[in-house]
């Protein structure tokens, strides 16, 4: 069933969440390359057991299956200044609503300014579907994605490495 969390390395330290039942495996391994890297600890949350590179920086969490376990989990957790990644614009909602920073497979940031707009494209696009007007989802992750989803995540660590020497 649910694991506890992990305990954070040290108070104030940015943590990254993954929302790991729906992320490719090429920005898992992004993901681990950049938490061994910085020393930030990452936890993959699922509802299924996920493979664990062996990393004292990297340890995963699996909860109860059912709509939105890994959200709840994942929000539960989470403090401000942490960093998720997801491509559930809803999760992504909770995260920013409670201070963390969210950011998608491709490289794209939810923010305060742009969250209402990105679920009200989501909604418009769920209710198209459902009407059979459009069918499918996004396009294929393609390299172009993957580097703007390392660009992105670099530039964001980079940021809060800045902020952590600053205090």
């Amino acid at each position: 069933m649910a694991a506890l969390a992990p305990a954070r390395v040290w108070l104030g330290v940015m943590h990254i969440w993954v929302d790991a039942d729906a992320c490719p495996n090429a920005i898992r391994e992004i993901l681990v390359r950049a938490a061994e890297r910085t020393h930030i600890p990452m936890t993959l949350v699922a509802g299924q057991p996920v493979q664990t590179p062996r990393s004292r920086w990297v340890s995963a969490v699996t909860v109860a299956t059912g709509p939105d376990a890994a959200d709840d989990a994942i929000v539960d957790r989470m403090s401000a200044g942490d960093l998720v990644i997801t491509a559930d614009i809803p999760l992504a909602a909770r995260a920013v609503e409670k201070g963390g920073t969210a950011l998608n497979p491709r490289g794209e940031f939810y923010t305060v300014e742009n969250i209402r707009e990105r679920l009200a494209m989501r909604d418009l696009m769920v209710n198209l579907r459902d009407s059979g007007a459009i069918s499918g989802g996004p396009p294929p992750l393609g390299n172009v994605e993957r580097q703007a989803f390392a660009n992105a995540l670099d530039r964001h660590l980079a940021k809060h490495a800045q902020t952590q020497q600053q205090q």
